[in-house]
C-alpha cells in the first residue's frame, strides 16, 4: 500500500504535505487533529485588524502550519549539511507547529485586554493538555520537555531554539509574509528562498548563523519587519479598536462584579479571575466566537456605556486617533486633560472615551544573541557590518490621542506650542 499523506493547501507556501510513513510527520498530523490545535481556527491572527484591513481574517491555525512548513524547509536543509542536527527534527517541527496554541481570543489583543500571557499557556498545554501530552509522550518521554526548552531558549543547542524563536526565526518569517499578503501591504513581501539559503549552522558555537552572501536578504527582512510594525501592527485604527475592546471588557468586569451582567460560564470565568490562573478547560473554551457572541449580546444591555461600546466595536463606529508625538510628555498629558474637558457632555464618561496610546518600534534588537554573520575565522554581529541595521536599532516612539470623532482636536492643539525646530503633526485616522 502507498503511504498515506495529508496535504494542506496554503496561499503562501502552496501544498504543505505531511507523510504518515515518516514518524515525525505522522506525529505532526496527529497534533494538528487535536481539539487544542483545531481551536486555532477560531482565533484570528491579527486580532481586530480586519476592521482596518478587511482581508486580515487569517487564523492562528494557518499561521502555525506556515511556521511548521518553513521550519521543515530550513531544518531539513541544515540537517542535510550537518547530520548531527537530525536528532532534533521532532522537537523543532513540533515546537514550530505548537508555538501559538496558548493564544486567547484576537491573539495578542487578548493579552492587552484581559491580561495573561500566551507563552505561559503554551507551556501549560504542553504539560497538562491530555491529548497533546499523550501524543508527545507516545513519541518520546522527554519530547515535551525538549519543546519547553525551545520556548524558554534553554535548549543546549542554540540553533534548535533559534529556528523557532529569535531575531531571525520561522515564526517571524511566516507572519511577515502572511500578514503582508492578507493586508495588501506590498512592502511586506520577502524572498523566502534567499533567506533560507542564507541560513547556516556554526559547529563550534552550535548557533544559527547567516552566510555573508545573505546579508542583503536579511537586511531586506529587517526593513520589511520595521515597516510592517509601523504601518500595519501599530496602525492607529488598530490601536483605537483595541482601546474600545479594552474599555468594553473593563466595563463588563465592573458590571459582573456588581451582579449586573449575564454571561456564559466561559466568559464569566474570564471576567472574574486572573487569566493565567484559570483552569485549563476554561482557558481553552474561550475563542473569537465566544467573545464576539457576548459583544453582540451586550449591544442591548441596560448599561448605556457597555451597550454603546459594544455597538461601536461590532459596527466599526470607532473613535479617531490624532498623532501628538511631537509634543513633550508633559504636553501630551495636558492635551489629554484639555480634550477631556472639551468632551464633557459629548460622551458619557471622558475617562473611557478618551485616552493616550504610546507605541515603540525598532527594526532590530540584540534579542537572544542577535543575528551573526559568518566571516573568515569568526562570527560577526550583523549590526557591525550593516549601517542599515544600525539605523534600524534606533527606536521610534509615537503617541496618539484617542478621541470622539466630533471633538475639535485641531482647536485644542492650537493652544499648545511646540519647541523650536519642531513641526506639528496632527494626522487624524
Amino acid at each position: 500500500m502507498l503511504p498515506k499523506t495529508r496535504t494542506y493547501h496554503d496561499p503562501l507556501h502552496g501544498a504543505i504535505t505531511l507523510d504518515s510513513a515518516n514518524r515525525v510527520e505522522a506525529l505532526l498530523i496527529e497534533l494538528i487533529d487535536t481539539s487544542v490545535f483545531q481551536r486555532l481556527r477560531r482565533i484570528r491572527q491579527l486580532g481586530p485588524a480586519s476592521l482596518t484591513f478587511h482581508g486580515a481574517e487569517g487564523s492562528r491555525f494557518t499561521h502555525s502550519l506556515g511556521v511548521m512548513a518553513i521550519a521543515r524547509r530550513a531544518f531539513d536543509r541544515l540537517a542535510a549539511l550537518y547530520p548531527v542536527l537530525d536528532q532534533y527534527r521532532a522537537a523543532v517541527l513540533c515546537a514550530a507547529l505548537l508555538h501559538d496554541v496558548g493564544h486567547g481570543p484576537f491573539s495578542h489583543t487578548a493579552e492587552e485586554v484581559f491580561g495573561g500571557h500566551h507563552e505561559h499557556w503554551t507551556r501549560r498545554i504542553l504539560e497538562s493538555a491530555p491529548e497533546v501530552r499523550r501524543l508527545l509522550d507516545g513519541f518520546s518521554s522527554d519530547l515535551w520537555l525538549e519543546i519547553a526548552q525551545i520556548y524558554q531558549h534553554q535548549h543546549p543547542v542554540p540553533c534548535v531554539w533559534q529556528l523557532v524563536s529569535s531575531q531571525l526565526d520561522c515564526d517571524r518569517i511566516d507572519y511577515l509574509m502572511r500578514d503582508s499578503y492578507f493586508t495588501g501591504a506590498s512592502y511586506g513581501q520577502l524572498d523566502l528562498d534567499r533567506i533560507l539559503l542564507a541560513l547556516d549552522y556554526d559547529l563550534a558555537s552550535q548557533q544559527l548563523i547567516v552566510a555573508k552572501k545573505g546579508l542583503g536578504a536579511i537586511e531586506h527582512y529587517l526593513v520589511v519587519r520595521y515597516f510592517m510594525y509601523a504601518q500595519i501592527y501599530n496602525h492607529p485604527k488598530n490601536l483605537v479598536a483595541t482601546w474600545v475592546l479594552e474599555q468594553t471588557i473593563h466595563r463588563a468586569r465592573k458590571l459582573m462584579a456588581e451582579g449586573a451582567l449575564e454571561a456564559d460560564d466561559t466568559m464569566a470565568a474570564w471576567l472574574s479571575h486572573s487569566i493565567d490562573e484559570l483552569p485549563l478547560d476554561k482557558y481553552l473554551a474561550q475563542d473569537d466566537y465566544v467573545l464576539h457572541y457576548h459583544l453582540q449580546r451586550w449591544q442591548t444591555h441596560g448599561d448605556g456605556v457597555l451597550a454603546d461600546l459594544c455597538q461601536r466595536f461590532v459596527n466599526r463606529r470607532l473613535p479617531k486617533a490624532t498623532e501628538i508625538s511631537h509634543y513633550t510628555y508633559a504636553q501630551q498629558t495636558d492635551i489629554l486633560a484639555a480634550a477631556r474637558r472639551q468632551a464633557y457632555g459629548l460622551v458619557p464618561d471622558t475617562d473611557i472615551y478618551l485616552g493616550l496610546r504610546h507605541t515603540r518600534n525598532r527594526g532590530y534588537t540584540l534579542y537572544q544573541r542577535g543575528i551573526k554573520l559568518k566571516m573568515p575565522g569568526e562570527l560577526v554581529a550583523i549590526s557591525q557590518l550593516s549601517p542599515l541595521v544600525r539605523t534600524l536599532i534606533q527606536p521610534c516612539h509615537r503617541t496618539w490621542l484617542l478621541h470622539p470623532a466630533e471633538l475639535p482636536v485641531a482647536k485644542i492643539l492650537a493652544e499648545f506650542k511646540l519647541g523650536a525646530g519642531d513641526s506639528e503633526i496632527a494626522d487624524e485616522f
